[in-house]
């Protein structure tokens, strides 16, 4: 499902379900050997996933160990993504050259918690999600808002190691067109000495009572 939001040059793998007693790739059991099962399950079938998904680039399958923000740690010139939710867990990599912004997040269609809303918004977005609710029905657009920011984070962090909070961002969402804009609050520069970030452009689909959204770029 997540293929189709993302360009040719990525490689995506999903999975809907878990392996029943499958171990953590060697190397990796460290990295969740506090976690509750159902973390534990996650993490194993998505980086599963992103093994497979990996091997399209020719690289045998290693373990992949978690930077200092828990972020995955790729081979040098690959971008990539991890994510997983209830029911979901995806990873997509594609060759730095060819897209070196690259996030994707997956959430249920479902409310968000009690309160939350308030933390990730920034003036202007709550207003555009009651717009959208009455106007698009269907889509929990609170849920979609906190998915999309997510991916605009995990596209942001490895070309500038830094934080990026939700209220740094301010989203505009299409309804329509199935598409996302953030305009980047906060300075844009990147490690790499390309021209610094002020926009990105995103991609989202509800389907299967799951959002997805997705940022992708060269």
């Amino acid at each position: 499902m997540i293929k189709a939001l993302l360009p040719p040059a990525v490689v995506a793998v999903e999975a809907f379900d878990d392996v029943p007693g499958e171990a953590p790739f060697p190397g990796e059991e460290d990295l969740i050997a506090r976690a509750v099962e159902a973390r534990r399950r996650e993490f194993i079938t998505a980086r599963r996933c992103a093994r497979t998904a990996l091997r399209a680039f020719g690289y045998p399958d290693a373990p992949i160990l978690s930077g200092p923000r828990r972020e995955p740690r790729w081979p040098a010139g690959i971008a990539g993504s991890i994510t997983h939710c209830a029911g979901y867990r995806a990873a997509a990599v594609a060759r730095a050259a060819d897209v070196d912004l690259l996030g994707i997040d997956a959430e249920p269609n479902a409310p968000l918690p009690e309160g939350v809303a308030g933390s990730i918004t920034v003036p202007g977005e709550p207003a555009m999600i009651d717009r959208l609710a009455g106007s698009h029905p269907g889509p929990h657009w609170g849920r979609l808002l906190f998915s999309a920011k997510e991916s605009v984070y995990k596209a942001w962090f490895p070309v500038t190691r830094r934080w990026l909070g939700f209220e740094q961002a301010r989203l505009a969402i299409d309804p329509d067109a199935g598409t996302f804009t953030a305009t980047l609050l906060v300075d844009g520069a990147r490690i790499d000495g390309n021209p610094p970030l002020s926009l990105l452009h995103g991609r989202f689909a509800v389907t299967h009572d799951l959002i997805l959204t997705v940022v992708a770029a060269g």
